[in-house]
């Protein structure tokens, strides 16, 4: 991760520290439907803190490909719907797929949510062989909610003061997360996230799968920097397609939405964010 903004509350800059990796979802998890999986007692060994391999057994899949909450032409003319139906319809299909056919041989794992998967699997910075289609599941999840059609324009009330207090000025903040964005190198992505010990607001950059909770950071938004999130609309010009998800994509009534819940785990004393 690199840690590039937190600025008014004086937050130290932290050093590269992303793990090399290559490459909130539903889970299938009703006893009542599969009663032969065991769910009481897999569920528990989410809570172990290191991971055993346990033995495998044939099992359904645990995680279903969730849908973009719009319509996959409603980002248009701005995303296209090809563009949708390759990274959704295929990449993002294949994350979820390809993790279903690793937890099939992996009898600890089941029963995990989502996000208790990539912190374990994550494995203190040494990612197991499940960490990254989990991490590129979760991802793709909160990469689609962080858009929506009409998007841009300027948070409103109290998220817009978080960021003016912690970047100076909304404008100072999208020239940070617009750079951020143009100087990560190789596929990754870059997040707004809110700093649970600094109680500040931050971008941070991250290769690959990694993701922010990892470190316990709350991500607000985030933006794709993988190829395949951008090739088709517009080429290889990564300037163009991060300022048009700034301009036009960006949901920030997402993002509000994320800052009210995160408040009930970070007091960031006033202002205080209202629930929309």
């Amino acid at each position: 991760m690199i840690l590039l903004s937190c600025s008014s509350n004086h937050c130290s800059l932290s050093s590269n520290v992303m793990a090399s990796a290559a490459a909130p979802s539903t889970i299938l998890k009703s006893s009542s439907i599969f009663p032969h999986l065991g769910w009481g007692r897999r569920r528990r060994s989410c809570n172990l803190p290191s991971i055993n391999r346990g033995v495998s057994k044939s099992t359904v899949a645990y995680y279903g490909l969730r849908s973009p909450p719009y319509k996959l032409d409603a980002l248009e003319p701005y995303m296209s719907q090809k563009t949708l139906e390759v990274h959704w319809g295929a990449h993002h299909r294949n994350y979820v797929e390809a993790l279903n056919k690793q937890l099939e041989k992996n009898d600890i794992l089941y029963g995990c949510t989502l996000d208790e998967l990539i912190r374990l699997t994550y494995n203190n910075g040494n990612p197991l062989p499940e960490f990254n289609n989990a991490a590129q599941v979760w991802n793709h999840d909160f990469f689609w909610e962080s858009m929506q059609p009409g998007g841009g324009e300027m948070p409103k009330l109290g998220l817009l003061e978080q960021i003016e207090k912690d970047f100076g000025s909304f404008d100072n903040f999208k020239d940070k997360f617009i750079e951020a964005a143009l100087t990560s190198f190789g596929s990754g992505w870059v997040w707004l996230v809110l700093k649970r010990e600094k109680r500040c607001l931050a971008i941070v950059k991250t290769s690959n799968a990694i993701n922010p909770l990892v470190w316990n950071d709350i991500p607000i938004i985030s933006l794709d920097l993988w190829e395949h999130a951008y090739y088709l609309d517009y080429k290889n010009d990564r300037a163009k397609y991060v300022n048009t998800y700034m301009n036009h994509l960006v949901s920030w009534n997402a993002a509000a939405a994320r800052m009210a819940r995160a408040q009930a785990f970070v007091n960031l004393g006033e202002p205080k964010i209202p629930v929309a």
